[in-house]
């Protein structure tokens, strides 16, 4: 049997790994990135002054820690 609240807890298990990594990002953040990598690439740079290139590295490589 599915249970209805599947995909929300999938999104809050996402939620709180991304803010486990990236602490400085709000709930408002997340809310706004909605599960977009460009939108959370960006509130990493807002909330760190990290350069682009850099922060797409450091999700590439979150991402790989995750598989």
């Amino acid at each position: 049997m599915k249970n209805g609240l599947e995909p929300y807890r999938r999104e809050l298990e996402a939620d709180h790994k991304i803010k486990e990594k990236w602490g400085q990002l709000t709930d408002d953040d997340l809310t706004q990135v909605n599960g977009k990598r460009d939108q959370l690439e960006g509130k990493i740079q807002e909330r760190y002054g990290i350069a682009k290139d850099r922060v797409r590295q450091d999700v590439d490589d979150w991402l790989k820690t995750l598989n």
